[in-house]
This record gives C-alpha cells, sequence and structure tokens, in this order.
C-alpha cells in the first residue's frame, strides 16, 4: 500500500528542512562559497541530485522561507474580513513579531547566517533579487485584496515602503541583539514608524 499523501508530504518536507538545516551550518562554519552542493549531499546523506530536486540553485538552500512569507500573508489577507490589506499585513507583521515566529527572532545563529551572506556576492546578490520579488509579490496580492487592476501604483508604493521597513528594523534588530540590548524593542520601533510612513501615504486609498 501507498504512503497516504499527508505522510508522503510531511516525509518530503522533512528531508527539505534537513538538507537545509545542513547547508547553512556548513556556509555559516565554511563560508558559502567554500561549500559545494556535493558537500551538503554527502553531510546530508542523500544524493546530489536530490538536493537538486528541492533546490534548483545553490542560493535556494540558503534563502528557503519565501514561501513561507508568502503563505502567511496570503492566508491573513484571506481572511482578512473587512480590515484594510495594508492594516491586515501590519496585524500579521506585529503578531508575528510578538510571537518570535523564526522569521522574526533574534539570535546568534541569524548573526552567523548574515554575516555569511554579506561575506558572499552571490548571496547578496540573490538576497537583493528576493527583496524585489517579494516586493513585487506583495503587491500583487495587495491590489487583488483591494480589488485593483494590476499593477497598481498604489500597491506597489504600499509593497515597497513596508518591505523597506522590515528589512531596516530586522537589521536594526540585529544591530541591537549584537550590541547585548534586547532586539524586539529595536525592531518594533523600526516597524512601527515605517507603518505610520505607510499609512500616511496609503491614505484616501482603499489599501488603508
Amino acid at each position: 500500500m501507498s504512503n497516504p499523501p499527508g505522510l508522503r508530504d510531511r516525509k518530503k518536507e522533512a528531508t527539505r528542512q534537513a538538507i537545509s538545516n545542513v547547508a547553512t551550518r556548513l556556509f555559516i562554519e565554511h563560508g558559502f562559497d567554500n561549500v559545494s552542493v556535493a558537500d551538503v549531499a554527502r553531510e546530508a546523506d542523500v544524493a546530489r541530485k536530490t538536493v537538486f530536486n528541492y533546490f534548483p540553485r545553490k542560493e535556494d538552500l540558503v534563502f528557503d522561507r519565501e514561501e513561507e512569507t508568502r503563505a502567511l500573508v496570503r492566508e491573513a489577507l484571506a481572511d482578512r474580513g473587512g480590515c484594510p490589506p495594508v492594516r491586515t499585513f501590519q496585524a500579521l507583521m506585529r503578531t508575528l513579531l510578538a510571537e518570535q515566529h523564526p522569521l522574526f527572532r533574534i539570535t546568534e545563529r541569524p548573526i552567523r547566517f548574515w554575516r555569511a551572506v554579506a561575506e558572499s556576492p552571490a548571496l547578496t546578490a540573490r538576497a537583493c533579487e528576493l527583496q524585489v520579488a517579494l516586493a513585487d509579490d506583495l503587491a500583487a496580492m495587495l491590489a487583488e485584496a483591494a480589488g485593483r487592476p494590476r499593477p497598481d501604483p498604489c500597491a506597489g508604493l504600499a509593497a515597497t515602503m513596508l518591505m523597506g521597513t522590515l528589512v531596516t528594523a530586522y537589521r536594526e534588530a540585529l544591530r541591537a541583539f549584537s550590541q547585548g540590548q534586547t532586539p524586539e524593542p529595536a525592531f518594533s520601533n523600526v516597524m512601527e514608524r515605517g507603518f505610520v510612513g505607510v499609512d500616511a501615504a496609503l491614505a484616501g486609498t482603499p489599501y488603508v
């Protein structure tokens, strides 16, 4: 008998996560450019082809949570009721920060992670690409939620400002943590300032 689809999916996700964990550890310890996909496969005890089945590009081994981010936003917008799209997004970010979701959790590990990214031109370029792609996807989701045609300049403005706010807030939280301070207040302070700017920029639109 074959395994139920749910079990197969869980096993695939477990394998994917295990490979990603091994890759991240190796990249942090040795540097992204000094670790090959074959090294990752050997350490994870899988075939090199298996790694590429889950991660088409080597850089994808590092940045593997963008789809989770999209899914969280899509779900929040779908369940928003009568709340405007941007306010819904802002509420989601506040909840993720308050609940210490892994996307926003600041420990020594993400500091080492981002140091490894900064030391690799390939990863730095990929990080910039992903930020632009996530902003574009967010703009599309906001426009759809507001019932506006795409591309909509207001949705693009909102998405760009929101992504910029979160990136800046995350960097400030990392800086605070590295200086022995509690990172969450630093994150929240920058995030809320950015949200005020977004609200002002989008005033009079269906987004806020």
